[in-house]
């Protein structure tokens, strides 16, 4: 796998915040369903296989083995991730502030409408170390993209955390468990989960103007949060 991000002039999507259909070849999508039902080890080639349709020969044909399967889908995931990501940092220009919401929204973002995806995340223990190392890699450049800002941000003052490399860490693992309890049937959209997660991920990084709430917030839906609207909106169901 490549460790840097996508280099495309097109990206995935016409803009970061734009879901369509997910677009994979059938035997990965077969591949990524069983392994969310069933586990990495818990999923046979025989099983893609018969889900697909095909012959297990005809699936070595694209693909050499079930790691393969895994290491692609993983690394399909965290390129979709960062592309987007950097798209939204893109976007905000050298404000940190507007930056590190647009990043935070992009990636919870990601995690509610690629929730399966996204999911895959958890089986980085069933990686080969070659593979593990490099998904890893294209991660902490994810969190470095974040360190960066949040660091940028202090030397402004807009952001106070003393322990900056923690509270990246914190709210990279708070919105990668979005995929874990969203729902789509649930009683918060995607939107409202990303609203709060930036909230939550400003007061992670010690913006003032989480505290006080009398500011308004550059990320989509952020004014109505600052006033306290998100209490109105029911609590998010946790169970998977």
């Amino acid at each position: 796998m490549n460790t840097e991000p996508s280099q495309d002039t097109t990206p995935p999507a016409q803009h970061w915040r734009s879901y369509g259909p997910l677009d994979l070849h059938a035997i990965l999508m077969r591949a990524m369903e069983a392994f969310n039902e069933h586990g990495y080890h818990g999923t046979s080639v025989r099983d893609i296989a018969g889900r697909v349709g095909v012959t297990v020969p005809a699936l070595y044909y694209h693909y050499e083995n079930k790691q393969a399967l895994l290491a692609t889908l993983l690394e399909t995931s965290i390129k979709d991730v960062l592309d987007r990501c950097r798209a939204a940092a893109g976007e905000a220009g050298d404000d940190p502030l507007a930056r590190f919401c647009g990043m935070v929204e992009s990636i919870v973002l990601y995690m509610a409408h690629r929730r399966q995806l996204a999911f895959l995340d958890t089986e980085i223990r069933s990686l080969e170390p070659e593979n593990r190392a490099r998904y890893v890699a294209l991660r902490d450049y994810l969190q470095h993209m974040l360190l960066d800002t949040v660091e940028a941000g202090r030397a402004q003052g807009v952001f106070t955390t003393p322990i900056p490399a923690d509270a990246v860490r914190s709210v990279l693992v708070m919105c990668q468990g979005v995929a874990n309890w969203f729902r789509e049937d649930g009683p918060l959209t995607a939107e409202e989960v990303a609203a709060r997660h930036v909230l939550l991920s400003l007061g992670t990084v010690g913006h003032p103007g989480t505290v006080g709430g009398d500011s308004p917030l550059p990320f989509a839906g952020g004014s109505s949060l600052a006033r306290g609207g998100a209490a109105r909106v029911s609590a998010p169901r946790t169970s998977r």
